[in-house]
């Protein structure tokens, strides 16, 4: 299973778009990487100084809100209200509503009545100082949240779990990371976690500072680290980038790199791992680029670390397999909230009403879109294989 990442990170590119209010501690405190902390008795022009989201006591009808952009859109599983250090003025319920669009809708619009707001967690009750977790059973895919607190009050941090669904249509014909947190990929096993996750490998963004990277602790027999990769889509790497930035004592000693076409990792020793790259010795502090020779579209890869020490970041380098692509296209457009779907086929030049009846009708499959040849306008068939499938269609 794949674990779930928060998609409302800043690593990932997440933002506070708008709040209503952010009088005694500002809205972009919500989505910090950090855990909140707090040091009692500092206080500034606005009162005492606090490491959250906190509004002024509101004394008229309503209550307050932050609209947050996803960094990576996706399904979401859970939600984190984390009101720490937030004892005697945290909101007495929250609740959080989700839409979907394209583009970069501005805060005004997400604001306005068109928005397509769906409610993911109905208004509940919350407790100070700590984590309020709420599953989430919509399966649609969002791009936006917004989390209303009830009347006003203080909120530490926001995570939003869940899954990401990339949107295929941009990475066609591309060369990407095909392990890259930003596309769904994961990291779903390592050896050890001692001093930091091996989930650090993958993320998007250039570590700045040992802390960022992963780290294990010192070996004292003769084995060695490893971290497996579940790629966002089943692709044909082309290069590796081996990344040990700020490791200047502590960096591993060399690295061997493995591939699978299976969906479960098997054991390591298992001939299902193909080598992709030879046991190459590693520099401190240094980012290492290493070209691979053209290989099976993998799903799975096995990074060894000799013998132990950190490494920062992972890039696998690729492009995306036309079948995963293919698959990719329907989970994404199968998952979309209905006025998103409309929008895109509109978009790509069908009309308002056909769009309409076609987002109706998901979800759609490859069958589906094969019985539509005899029944539908070619041009519009080519629109939807390039689309859902990433494809160029001729008609026979």
């Amino acid at each position: 299973m794949t674990p779930a990442v928060d998609l409302a990170s800043r690593w990932l590119g997440a933002s506070v778009m708008s709040a209503s209010d952010e009088s005694f501690g500002d809205k972009e405190n919500l989505l910090k990487p950090s855990p909140a902390a707090f040091e009692p008795g500092h206080y500034g022009n606005r009162g005492e100084i606090v490491d959250g989201w906190e509004t002024r006591r509101r004394r008229e009808v309503g209550h307050d809100w932050a609209i947050v952009r996803l960094g990576a859109p996706g399904i979401i599983t859970s939600v984190d209200v984390d009101t720490s250090f937030f004892t005697g003025n945290y909101p007495q319920s929250v609740s959080v509503e989700a839409c979907g669009h394209e583009g970069y809708p501005s805060p005004a619009e997400l604001a306005g009545p068109l928005a397509g707001w769906e409610t993911i967690i109905p208004q509940a009750a919350v407790t100070g100082d700590g984590h309020n977790i709420f599953d989430v059973t919509d399966r649609r895919r969002f791009t936006h949240i917004k989390l209303s607190a009830y009347p006003d009050g203080g909120i530490a941090r926001l995570r939003v779990y869940g899954e990401v669904v990339p949107d295929p249509r941009g990475l066609d014909r591309l060369t990407v990371d095909l392990a890259s947190q930003a596309y769904g990929g994961a990291v779903i096993a390592s050896s050890d976690a001692f001093y930091s996750s091996a989930s650090m490998l993958n993320r998007p963004d250039r570590a700045r500072t040992m802390g960022e990277g992963w780290e294990t602790q010192r070996r004292r027999d003769g084995g060695h680290d490893f971290a497996v990769f579940r790629l966002a889509f089943a692709g044909v790497l082309r290069r590796v980038i081996i990344d040990t930035a700020h490791f200047n004592y502590n960096a591993s000693a060399a690295v061997a790199l493995y591939g699978c076409t299976k969906e479960v990792p098997p054991e390591q020793d298992s001939p299902d791992w193909v080598p992709l790259l030879e046991r190459a010795r590693l520099q401190p502090d240094t980012r290492h680029v290493y070209d691979l020779a053209g290989t099976d579209p993998l799903t799975l890869v096995r990074l060894d670390a000799f013998p132990d020490g950190g490494v920062s970041r992972v890039r696998l380098i690729g492009t995306i397999d036309q079948d995963a692509r293919r698959r990719a296209g329907y989970r994404w457009f199968n998952a979309l909230p209905v006025g998103q779907a409309t929008q895109c086929i509109a978009n790509a030049g069908l009309a308002a009403e056909q769009a309409a009846d076609i987002a109706a009708q998901r979800p759609l499959s490859e069958h589906w879109l094969s019985e539509q040849m005899n029944s539908t306008d070619a041009a519009d068939i080519a629109i939807l294989a390039g689309m859902l499938e990433g494809r160029r269609w001729e008609a026979p």
